[in-house]
């Protein structure tokens, strides 16, 4: 229901930072002072101060013997010697990424090209790692580990029970939609063992959708899909011997089917993995460590939240740990104490707070023993924008802005090794992106180049009728919001409105980023058309505003973010230039829920709705999504029914375009099915279009998007005419 918000978002941050390699970010070398990255299918070398490319890796060292046509690279990776480049390429999609491929390794001592698990089916070999000791590589085909050995190509099988549904190396549905998890095994440090993930997905039914498009027979598509409520896939961690073939398995306590495993690392120059366990209801978070040898496991960190603790604390990534004083401690994210804050752990459990303050750690982007510094990017004065801070590992140091006080906006940066240097990126509703190499701390232009600084001062002229202002509400409550106001705008007259809003904890919409604003389904200038375009973020988003802010939607959503929006419409439609009569919003995926739920609950303000790709009935949702939110079915049901569309839909009064894709993996679309009997049952009248075999994007297919955007317009337009009156 997220992974639309999380997909966009991604590729967005990719487009910023490298517009013409967003399949593959830089490699900084180890030292930091300059990089490689993939141009025009080359490998490169560059000088990030002056500019200069060296082509390191040519095509014609990527041209297989006997082939005509180089190999078309995805993305590389050099071994620990910088000896071998492993080559990714012809990519196949697993759900929402391409991670089934074909691998090589070019030998750039002898410029040998070979291709690895020659033999087994071509696109079929999943996150395939060159060894520390850069001998061998390892793979997942067909859900089973293999390790190959670089020199004599030998493969040797490291599991054999992979089938559909027992899952060795890599996850199923759920692990992959809702923890980012995807690559699931770890090269050991001594690179004689591997450890891994094993989700035996056999007790999980699958749900079936349904292609009609393909032959003149439907074709049934399963997906182990465990709903709300239903128990967890089994998931346990592993370590294999390469020279016997032989798993021992971790003594993780509690039952394997009903805990989950979001993370795993070896510990840094041992034969110990550190495992962060989860319970069912995601509200208990233990640290353990774990003897490869033994598998004796002992628990070493424990948090708790009354609501949920959040799984992921290195920058949205699942593989990686933070670790420090040689694999002694390491840095930890979590909002214990109310917000999110930076904590060094040891391995026997003490913790000591880096960043103390009232206000929200976004990402930890670098650290370095040797500088004693840690980069990490906050905003504690505008919850819609990102800048760099920096602090020290030693605990005695004040955060520090590093960004300029003059870039009010959103960056990224891309750190060197070595602290010296970062690529650093900024946009801003006002302002596209730009880009530039500075050298830090003091954040000045590298190599004496025209930096963003200079670029501003010919761009600032240039202002988007965007407003960012605060909402207040009960309580004491300040949601986020932003306005764009029609073009030729007359405050005497009054103008339609049109919400668009998601409002659940993966996504908030009201960031300060250039594409805040924005419509892209609409056909058209909407300003010049004469709508007002708003959007809202209520308690339960992921703004940096602390924890009770993000956990108020525990339990109530559909209802708490609910009745924010409506509280926030509410006072804005008291402006007189906005026309009550003309109300509309729309919404995808939670979004498209929201929608539903706005137009069913709230029908004297919101006259219309479009929704797309909507969950109408929470207990269709996956488990562990829906459980971090909501609890367990089994003990607070009526919150998952009080919270669905599907509930007040006999309420609906208003002009409602429900649209959704029959080939939706992530919302099913039995969620339409179910809504519409509802809306049937009780004669309420509406549209609906339905997008044979798409996904939860809607994106496949020739004329699709241009089809969706018409439909969309052309509602929005009927039942919520545009233009001041």
């Amino acid at each position: 229901m997220k992974q639309l918000h999380r997909l966009l978002s991604a590729l967005a941050l990719l487009c910023l930072l490298f517009p013409a390699t967003a399949q593959q970010s830089i490699n900084w070398n180890k030292g930091g002072s300059d990089y490689t990255t993939l141009e025009a299918n080359q490998i490169v070398r560059v000088n990030p101060i002056t500019g200069q490319k060296d082509v390191i890796i040519a095509k014609n060292l990527l041209t297989p013997k006997g082939a005509n046509d180089e190999l078309k690279v995805r993305s590389y990776s050099f071994s620990e010697d910088n000896q071998k480049v492993l080559i990714y390429t012809n990519t196949k999609r697993v759900w929402r990424l391409d991670t089934k491929g074909d691998y090589w390794i070019l030998d750039l001592k002898t410029n040998q090209l070979s291709q690895l698990g020659k033999g087994f089916d071509a696109s079929s070999l999943m996150f395939a790692k060159i060894s520390p000791d850069s001998k061998s590589v390892a793979y997942v085909y067909k859900n089973n580990i293999y390790s190959e050995n670089i020199a004599t190509h030998k493969i040797t099988p490291l599991t054999k029970d992979g089938t559909k549904k027992l899952i060795n190396g890599t996850f199923d549905w759920a692990y992959e939609e809702e923890f980012s998890c995807r690559d699931g095994f770890r090269w050991s440090p001594d690179s004689k063992s591997i450890a891994y993930w094993q989700i035996d997905a056999n007790t999980i039914r699958d749900f079936y959708m349904i292609n009609n498009t393909d032959s003149v027979y439907s074709k049934i598509v399963p997906v182990e899909y465990p709903k709300a409520g239903q128990t967890p896939s089994s998931c346990r961690i592993g370590v294999v011997v390469l020279s016997t073939a032989q798993t021992k398995w971790m003594k993780l306590p509690g039952a394997t089917n009903n805990n989950y495993i979001p993370k795993m690392e070896w510990v840094p120059n041992t034969n110990k993995l550190i495992i962060q366990q989860l319970n069912r209801k995601q509200n208990i978070s233990t640290l353990f460590i774990a003897e490869a040898q033994t598998a004796a496991t002992t628990a070493i960190y424990k948090e708790t939240d009354e609501a949920w603790v959040e799984f992921n604390n290195r920058s949205g990534e699942s593989v990686g740990w933070d670790w420090l004083d040689n694999g002694k401690s390491f840095l930890w994210i979590s909002e214990k104490d109310g917000w999110n804050h930076a904590y060094k752990i040891t391995l026997d459990g003490k913790e000591q707070l880096l960043t103390p303050g009232d206000f929200d750690v976004i990402d930890i982007l670098s650290y370095s023993e040797q500088n004693n510094k840690m980069y990490y990017t906050a905003s504690p004065d505008n919850p819609r924008q990102r800048y760099l801070f920096s602090t020290t590992l030693d605990g005695q140091g004040k955060s520090t802005r590093i960004t300029p006080l003059t870039q009010s906006g959103t960056h990224s940066y891309e750190i060197s090794p070595d602290q010296k240097m970062a690529f650093h990126s900024f946009n801003s509703s006002q302002i596209s992106r730009m880009s530039e190499v500075v050298n830090l701390p003091d954040h000045s232009v590298a190599g004496g180049k025209e930096g963003i600084e200079a670029k501003l001062s010919r761009v600032r002229l240039v202002q988007r009728p965007i407003e960012f202002f605060d909402i207040p509400i009960d309580g004491g409550v300040k949601l986020s919001a932003w306005m764009v106001k029609p073009a030729n705008f007359d405050s005497t007259k009054k103008y339609p409105v049109v919400f668009y809003v998601y409002t659940e904890p993966a996504g908030a919409t009201t960031k300060d980023e250039y594409y805040t604003g924005r419509n892209n389904l609409y056909q058209g200038d909407m300003g010049k058309d004469g709508y007002i375009y708003v959007s809202i973020d209520g308690r339960g988003t992921p703004l940096p505003k602390g924890r009770a802010w993000r956990k108020a939607i525990y339990r109530k959503i559909g209802q708490i973010n609910i009745a924010d929006q409506a509280a926030g419409a509410s006072y804005l439609l008291k402006r007189p230039y906005m026309d009550s009569s003309r109300v509309a919003v729309w919404g995808w995926s939670g979004g498209g829920s929201t929608t539903l739920n706005l137009l069913f609950q709230y029908p004297q303000i919101y006259k219309t709705g479009i929704a797309v790709a909507a969950v109408g009935n929470q207990l269709t949702y996956d488990n562990i999504y829906q459980e971090r939110y909501m609890g367990l079915p089994q003990e607070n049901r009526e919150d998952f029914v009080n919270g669905s569309p599907i509930t007040h839909a006999k309420n609906l009064q208003g002009h409602l375009l429900y649209i959704h894709g029959t080939g939706d993996d992530n919302v099913h679309y039995q969620n339409a099915e179910m809504l519409l009997n509802e809306l049937i049952k009780y004669n309420k009248q509406f549209e609906f279009m339905a997008y044979p075999n798409r996904s939860h994007g809607i994106s496949e297919g020739e004329g699709t998007g241009k089809h969706l955007s018409t439909l969309y317009t052309n509602y929005l337009r009927k039942y919520c005419p545009p233009g001041g009156k």
